[in-house]
């Protein structure tokens, strides 16, 4: 049985979904700039847990929706469209930036072995649901008008804020952002007018005015088309919990009568010298930047793993770097092991198992496969079956490492004793090993750091 972290009721559940197929939604990136590697942990946490349900056999139908209009720089409802912001700093068009950074995304996602999900849907692609989702709200008494926009009121809900246990001798004013006009300072955007100086690129015709639908209005508009309300599990960052994922709820309630999803789950968060990473404080790791300092995806994925979803992450470069270790001693184990047709190891599936099915423990997992290379009672057959098996949850590629991709033992040996040939300046020895490797049809190539050996395809 599948037990998973409900943020709502505080506690673990058993997994029993509606249907034969899971409905899942995962809220996708507001596509302004490049995805910083905090915020693809919550890829990588999403993207475990539906292995682990196709683990189960389960069948799943995942909806990421990605924000291209309407996600303000307050997170809320004052400042700036991010969109429209990053377009007039690098002269594109809103329409140019979102696809640049929607692909920019999906391509972290292939590197980091993400499994796409099965829709992904933009904001700008669902207006109409998203009009027609405001003037549900409308006829329900739950919406008033501003200035600036349409408001929903959250006094008309009794229950508001209940996701995050929020109370409302806690919601005095001041405690978010406040704009003079609102009736309660905890109310929210459904649909934001264009300002006449703004010159907006992206904004539409509605029965209220012309403007764009609040950030808040959007995830539940594009869940409700792809998979109906209830659906299963709607995930998304801790930072969701106060704001975004308690005002969809409020509006799925007011609109529905019913909350928008029945499981809510929630990755924390990475943080750089103790502090959360932000795209807003500037100085944000990237995928990218990574990869500059030899740190593979896989092994940034390798290092996130090592850490429960729902404990925060302490990044550096160290941590980073001994993931790219740790991944890489796993793949040369594993490499080592006699390939060929064999049965999973039923003790160790059930010990795996028990690990990821329990609110999806992957530091459990990860000691679980250590212990079964270590395990001289099972065959090296058993040992390769049994882990690639597993690395359909962990998604670490090891099913792909054969040894033709991994670097011989005798091949590892031989440039260790010529790295101390060279350190000694025998150059005579170490220019004698550097043919035996060649022989042995891998090159040897000395960088600043040491060397770096590769196969010799001509």
């Amino acid at each position: 049985m599948v037990k998973l972290y409900n943020t709502l009721s505080k506690k673990k559940e058993d997994f029993k979904p509606l249907k034969k197929e899971v409905g899942l939604y995962t809220c996708g990136p507001t596509v302004y700039d490049y995805a910083h590697i905090g915020n693809l942990r919550a890829y990588i946490f999403e993207d475990i847990l539906k292995r682990t349900l196709y683990y189960n056999n389960y069948k799943v139908k995942h909806v990421m929706n990605i924000t291209d209009v309407g996600h303000l720089t307050s997170d809320e409802d004052t400042g700036e469209d991010k969109i429209e912001k990053s377009a007039k700093e690098k002269k594109k068009t809103a329409w140019d930036i979102a696809n640049y950074y929607t692909d920019a995304f999906k391509k972290d996602l292939e590197d980091l072995n993400i499994i796409p999900p099965d829709v992904y849907v933009k904001a700008t692609e669902t207006i109409e649901e998203q009009i027609n989702l405001i003037k549900t709200l409308e006829k329900k008494g739950f919406t008033y008008q501003i200035k600036d926009g349409i408001y929903f009121d959250t006094s008309k809900l009794r229950d508001y804020g209940e996701l995050a246990n929020l109370k409302k001798v806690d919601l005095r004013p001041g405690a978010r952002v406040e704009i003079k006009e609102k009736k309660n300072p905890t109310d929210f955007a459904l649909w934001k007018f264009s300002k006449p100086e703004e010159k907006r690129q992206m904004e539409w015709n509605s029965p209220w005015g012309r403007g764009f639908p609040g950030w808040h209005t959007e995830c539940v508009a594009m869940s409700h088309k792809y998979l109906g309300i209830p659906f299963d599990i709607h995930c998304g960052g801790v930072d969701h919990i106060c704001v975004h994922h308690t005002n969809e709820i409020a509006q799925s309630k007011a609109a529905f009568g019913e909350n928008l999803s029945r499981i809510w789950m929630h990755g924390e968060f990475l943080n750089l010298k103790d502090e959360k990473m932000s795209k807003s404080k500037g100085g944000f790791v990237t995928l990218n930047s990574l990869k500059k300092e030899n740190i593979s995806p896989l092994s940034y994925r390798y290092l996130i793993l090592g850490t429960h979803y729902r404990s925060p992450v302490n990044f550096s470069k160290d941590s980073a770097e001994s993931a790219e270790s740790g991944l890489k001693n796993l793949q040369k184990r594993i490499s080592e092991l006699e390939s060929g047709t064999g049965d999973v190891s039923p003790y160790y599936r059930e010990r795996f198992l028990n690990a990821i099915n329990d609110d999806l423990n992957t530091p459990k997992a990860l000691e679980t496969i250590w212990v079964l290379i270590k395990d001289d009672s099972l065959s090296d057959k058993i040992k390769r079956a049994t882990v690639e098996s597993f690395d359909r949850v962990l998604g670490l590629k090891l099913k792909d490492d054969r040894p033709e991709k991994i670097i011989p033992k005798e091949i590892d040996v031989l440039a260790k004793e010529r790295e101390k040939a060279r350190q000694k300046k025998d150059f005579a020895k170490a220019d004698d090993i550097r043919e035996k490797i060649k022989k042995r049809g891998y090159l040897i190539e000395d960088v600043e750091s040491g060397y770096k050996i590769k196969k010799n395809d001509q």
